[in-house]
């Protein structure tokens, strides 16, 4: 055993000390229209780009036809709409060739289930809690509602039940010895043990047409005795479920058998399948069908009850996304067992966590990663290990070593999460990864070019137009509670019922009563600031998930003071831990299910409803941001920076992902609004007159209207130079407002749309955006629309720049590395013109170096991309184990520069960005550059430094701005 701890150990060091850390990454979207080929095609270009690991969606079996790849039905396999293996291989070669890597996105929360696309779930389906695959999906089989126990429900009708199935819209049918039950693209298979409900007419109608010693009469009655036989379904010993599942295997060929070799069997079937599908206009002649479709373990529903009664856990609201336990370690193994195929061969370097908050354990899912990559290199060396105890010894190595108190460790894995991070939370220390994956970046690097001073000004400008008062902050609960209570009730309702079992098993809080807990329950929830908390079985309360909570109490105590607050701490204390002598296991199940709702929870309530509602300056409405921060000081950027740089130097930073509510270009321009709220105001009212008339019966309404302005000045595309371009543009800006109001759920919704209002909102925007340039109202828009995208070229250019310096990993999400004006999916994932962008990444190499003046020229972001990118492979110090130092400004225009040094080894590159450009030019619209800057300076280490843009040199100490940025107008600095 010492001999196998210390091959352990070796190979660990040897992994962490070998471990791949990305230098730039760049996403791809994997679907048919981009595939394994197309990619491997890119790669010069990414090279060239300077790009080092490409960053993939998911690339398992996923639903045909998916566009995004997170609704996975086969862990298995890779997605044949992908590619082949032999594609894969021969794309993943090409990246070795040019010392590339790759990253690739997991999913391991949840699967696609719709349709018939999913094995484990038809499984499931066909024989309930005997399947062998029922605990790897999140179900209830004791819900609240008692009529499902033993099933699952299955929300996929579009009408009630009764008139669904007398409408002949259900059809049972035959295939391959087995039955289905059907209904429009869903085939649900039929549980074995009721064939004998549709075998057993047929057996009589053959006896009584063939005799009861006829060979085909005998088997079948043999058949209907084995299904008698086969364990029922609610079996959960491990013995019984592997009889039935090979009994039922073997009936289902003695069916098809006997089916295929005898006519008149054919004909019996037929027969009475005929029969029990029943006749439209006869309501009892569907009674024999209804009794089988009762019998099955599952019960098809209307889609509009799954929000109140669906039992098993969802990806928020998706019924098509079932919630896996990939807890449980043969569910750990069977969705992963192909991707650490793929590391262990060297043809991925890194994992992309896709929402981590709703497993059940997340540190514990991370260290198993970090677990199961050693022990597979392990065996790699010596395959007659035991499996068992290698897994063994890396778990002890492993808990050796988190257990050291070092504030930075290094993993042999390079892992990353979508962790949304709220306002001042921090990510875990104890999780066995190297960072998020840019969020947080995202909205502090946005923020910084937002006029804090303006905040006011725009919060008047907004209520007037749109009448809206409310702070945001007075409208997140109201938007949970609307939440809790619609699309996630069922969850909601099911945590309560735990919570009131818990509470009877004391005297203290037996009289709490159900409806008082629930209440109780959603207003905590309501007031939680955080997506969740990690509390768990084996740690101690962390700080700071007692601090999050403590803070949720006493705020939905101070909202409901005509509620005892004995229930509130009685929920309190359950939640922290304090009452676990009291109560059993079922208190940490309360737990840990509680921590898993709360993250749909804050994401269906705040970034897909609140995010379409409270509309004062929607750039601040992303992803992981709060529309409430109007601006952040250059201190706090500095400060966020310092501690990234300390703790998560590894992190992603990103500025456009394929979630973002709309691109950072788009932003950037709409950041442009903070500085100029008067004329804001002013052209408001103008638009507003203009466009009275085009609206129908007052609708859209007047906040609907605000957000189409803001949303047209943001995505407004460079050139529209024909008819098409106008057509295709005014569909995106209907799909996107469409998209918009449903989300919001003010006025229409997705399953509750109000086709009037809807209409209303499309006509106003082809009215408002008819007859092109020859529009009155594009006539009055574009002036403004241009000036405020003027400035919005050089917010883009200095944000691109910290984002590609900035302790961490830059990410350039596909097609940003150039323009990019989209909103929200499925706008941003549009296909890439990958020739275009090869030619201008052409001429940007022959070119040199664009001018200040020509801003909007489509080349000059794709050149600062590939400068600091390449560069960045040339000094690789300056971005890893190096240092951040903020470098202050003096002089007149102080508050509108970014700086700072990225120190190694005693040397440091220097960074200055411009923000703010409106006052920072007096209004006028000229590039920040030059004489604009006028005494501004800041001081740095002597000697010279050569600017990586322009190639002119300056010198250290006292830096005079004007001359820094004489003729770009921003600049990354070495020291020569």
């Amino acid at each position: 055993m010492a001999e196998l701890q210390r091959l352990v150990e070796q190979t660990a060091q040897e992994l962490i000390a070998k471990r791949h850390i990305p230098r730039a990454t760049y996403r791809v979207q994997f679907n048919a229209q981009f595939t394994f080929k197309d990619a491997e095609a890119l790669i010069p270009y990414l090279h060239d780009l300077g790009i080092s690991d490409v960053y993939a969606s998911p690339i398992l079996k996923a639903f045909p036809g998916s566009s995004h790849g997170y609704d996975i039905c086969d862990h298995s396999q890779l997605n044949p709409e992908l590619g082949t293996r032999a594609d894969f291989d021969r794309f993943s070669a090409a990246l070795q060739a040019r010392d590339m890597w790759l990253i690739v996105d997991v999913v391991p929360n949840h699967m696609g289930i719709a349709e018939n696309c999913n094995a484990w779930w038809n499984d499931v389906l066909e024989n309930g809690r005997s399947s062998a695959y029922a605990n790897y999906f999140d179900i209830d089989w004791t819900p609240v509602k008692p009529e499902l126990a033993g099933k699952v429900l299955i929300p996929i009708l579009g009408d009630q039940y009764g008139q669904v199935l007398e409408a002949g819209q259900i059809q049972l049918a035959y295939q391959a010895g087995a039955f289905c039950l059907r209904y429009g693209s869903h085939e649900l298979p039929v549980a074995p043990g009721t064939y004998s409900l549709i075998l057993e007419p047929p057996a009589a109608a053959l006896t009584a047409q063939l005799g009861a010693t006829a060979e085909p009469v005998i088997e079948l009655q043999s058949i209907l005795t084995a299904i008698n036989y086969l364990p029922g379904r609610s079996e959960v010993d491990a013995a019984k479920i592997t009889e039935r599942m090979r009994e039922k295997e073997v009936i289902k060929r003695r069916i098809a058998a006997l089916y295929s070799t005898t006519p008149e069997v054919q004909t019996a079937f037929s027969d009475t399948i005929s029969r029990l599908n029943g006749v439209v206009g006869n309501p009892h002649s569907f009674d024999q069908l209804d009794d089988l479709v009762s019998a099955q373990p599952y019960r098809m529903a209307y889609w509009r009850v799954a929000a109140e009664e669906i039992n098993y856990r969802r990806f928020f609201d998706i019924n098509t996304m079932a919630a896996i336990r990939v807890e449980l370690p043969e569910v750990f193994d069977d969705t992963h067992a192909l991707i650490f195929e793929l590391i262990a061969k060297g043809q991925v370097s890194g994992l992309r966590i896709d929402h981590p908050d709703g497993l059940w354990n997340p540190p514990e899912y991370f260290r198993r990663l970090q677990e199961r990559y050693i022990t597979e290199m392990v065996l790699r060396q010596d395959s007659a290990l035991d499996r068992a105890d290698v897994e063994t010894a890396v778990s002890a190595w492993f808990a050796a070593y988190q257990a050291d108190q070092s504030e930075v460790r290094d993993y042999p894995l390079y892992v990353v999460v979508e962790k949304i991070l709220s306002e001042k939370e921090p990510l875990p220390r104890n999780w066995a990864v190297y960072g998020t994956t840019g969020y947080d970046f995202m909205n502090l690097v946005n923020g910084v070019f937002v006029d804090s001073r303006a905040g006011a000004a725009m919060t008047e400008i907004y209520g007037g137009f749109a009448g809206s008062t409310r702070p945001f902050a007075d409208m997140e609960g109201d938007s949970k509670r609307k939440i809790m209570q619609e699309a996630l009730s069922s969850e909601v309702n099911s945590l309560a019922h735990q919570l009131e079992r818990l509470s009877e098993q004391n005297r203290h809080t037996r009289d709490f009563t159900l409806n008082g807990l629930r209440h109780a329950l959603r207003e905590i929830m309501a007031s939680l600031s955080i997506y969740r908390t990690y509390i768990n079985t084996d740690d101690d309360v962390a700080e700071r998930d007692r601090h999050f909570l403590d803070e949720a109490v006493r705020d939905a105590k101070r909202r409901n003071p005509g509620v005892f607050a004995s229930v509130f701490d009685f929920i309190r204390d359950t939640l922290l831990l304090r009452n676990s002598e009291e109560y059993d296991d079922e208190l940490v199940r309360f737990v840990m299910r509680f921590q898993q709702i709360t993250s749909p929870v804050m994401a269906k309530s705040i970034e897909d409803t609140l995010f379409y509602v409270y509309n004062r300056l929607v750039s601040l409405n992303e992803v992981g941001g709060s529309p409430a921060n109007y601006g952040l000081s250059l201190e706090e950027f500095h400060a966020q920076n310092i501690k990234r740089c300390k703790l998560w130097r590894y992190a992603m930073l990103s500025t456009s992902t394929h979630d973002t509510k709309r691109s950072a270009d788009v932003r950037a321009r709409l950041n442009v609004l903070s500085e100029i709220p008067r004329e804001w105001e002013r052209m408001l009212a103008e638009w507003r007159a203009l466009n009275a008339d085009d609206k129908i019966d007052g609708l859209p309404d007047a906040n609907d209207e605000y957000l189409l302005y803001q949303s047209l000045i943001g995505a407004w595309p460079q050139a529209l130079t024909s008819a098409d371009d106008w057509q295709t543009f005014c569909e995106r800006m209907c799909a996107y407002m469409a998209k918009a109001t449903k989300e919001a759920k003010v006025h229409t919704s997705w399953t509750n749309a109000d086709e009037a209002y809807d209409a209303a909102l499309r006509d106003f925007v082809v009215a408002v955006l008819r007859d092109g340039e020859a529009s009155p109202f594009v006539q009055m828009f574009l002036p403004f629309q241009r000036r405020v995208a003027y400035f919005g070229w050089f917010n883009t250019l200095s944000q691109e720049l910290l984002k590609l310096t900035c302790p961490g990993v830059p990410d350039t999400y596909r097609g940003t590395e150039s323009w990019d004006f989209s909103l929200v999916d499925p706008d941003n994932r549009r296909p890439v013109d990958y020739d275009r962008y090869r030619t201008i990444l052409n001429e940007v190499k022959q070119l040199g170096v664009p001018s200040a003046d020509l801003v909007h020229d489509v080349r000059i972001k794709l050149f600062i991309v590939q400068a600091v990118l390449n560069f960045r492979r040339e000094h690789p110090g300056y971005f890893g184990e190096s240092d951040y130092e903020p470098v202050a400004a003096a002089g007149a225009k102080a508050d509108h520069v970014i700086a700072f040094r990225r120190i190694y080894q005693g040397r440091g590159i220097l960074v200055i960005v411009p923000r703010l450009l409106v006052a920072l030019t007096d209004g006028q619209e000229r590039p920040p550059t030059g004489d604009v800057w006028g005494d501004t300076r800041i001081t740095v280490e002597g000697g010279s430094y050569r600017n990586v843009f322009t190639g002119e040199m300056i010198d250290g100490g006292q830096v005079v701005l004007s001359q820094a940025l004489r003729y770009f107008p921003i600049g990354l600095f070495e020291p020569s």
